[in-house]
């Protein structure tokens, strides 16, 4: 093959398939409508043509009878009259016309014969046309479905990639990065403005403290010796201002703290007590 050959059909090759890729059904469809539409128009003047043949051939036939038996009608007078030589000239101008008309009348039965034909492919030529008037509606309806299942096949292939979803998480987790920062932004400068010392105290009192967590604190202070153990004895615990006068009693003795006595020991400090006072002589 030579190279002009080749070149040749390279070039056919691409522009038939452009043209492939071009084709769109319904455009299609609707040329090829309009085609025969105008084919149509075509074929009806052609047979209005040929229908206006037939009507004049049958209205020369029509003439050349009537004059045929307008020539016999002469001749029958010219006979009343004894003139047959007229007679004969009459009847002979009657076949002329005959003849003529015989003519005619081959030529409008053909005529009428072909107007026959092309009314019938007429007709069929418009009933094709109806009928690919309804089959491309019926085309255009499957290509159009046909485009709705190709776009939710692609929509949802486009679904099934996680891509998206990954988007979608991405971006979830930035808005919680900038919902973070605004709200230790607001923490910051709730810190950096007013006393600080103050809002602790504020918050140490604003916290709400239960009974347990009061007792379990006594509890730990009684364990490392910071303060006396919770029970029943410590609401008959002496004042302190009682306390110096315990330590001197007994000739100035050191006793033992009121934390470390029971009920009847503390008692009978008291009952001495109250022995040394009133013993001592009132001071003048």
């Amino acid at each position: 093959m030579g190279i002009f050959s080749r070149l040749g059909s390279l070039i056919k090759s691409n522009i038939n398939d452009l043209i492939s890729k071009a084709e769109d059904p319904e455009k299609m469809l609707n040329q090829v409508l309009i085609d025969m539409q105008s084919s149509l128009v075509e074929a009806k003047k052609q047979v209005a043509v040929a229908i206006a043949d037939e009507k004049r051939l049958q209205k020369q036939l029509e003439t050349e009878q009537d004059k045929g038996k307008e020539w016999e009608r002469k001749a029958m007078l010219a006979v009343r009259a004894n003139d047959d030589n007229l007679a004969r000239e009459a009847l002979s101008r009657k076949q002329e016309h005959d003849n003529i008309g015989s003519q005619y009348q081959q030529q409008w039965m053909a005529q009428k014969a072909a107007v026959d034909k092309l009314k019938d492919a007429l007709r069929l030529l418009n009933n094709k046309i109806e009928e690919a008037k309804r089959k491309k509606n019926i085309l255009v309806a499957r290509k159009k479905r046909a485009e709705a299942q190709k776009t939710i096949a692609s929509t949802m292939s486009g679904l099934t990639d996680t891509s998206a979803f990954d988007t979608f998480d991405r971006m979830s987790a930035k808005i919680d990065q900038l919902e973070a920062e605004a709200e230790a932004g607001s923490e910051l400068a709730g810190e950096m403005t007013g006393d600080t010392l103050e809002s602790r105290f504020r918050q140490l009192e604003s916290a709400p403290s239960s009974p347990g967590s009061d007792a379990a604190l006594l509890e730990l202070k009684a364990k490392m010796g910071l303060a006396a153990p919770p029970s029943s004895n410590q609401a008959q615990l002496p004042p302190a201002s009682a306390a110096p006068k315990q330590a001197q009693a007994q000739g100035g003795q050191a006793l033992p703290q009121a934390s470390s006595l029971s009920a009847e020991d503390l008692k009978e400090l008291e009952e001495l007590n109250l022995g040394d006072e009133a013993a001592s002589p009132p001071k003048r």
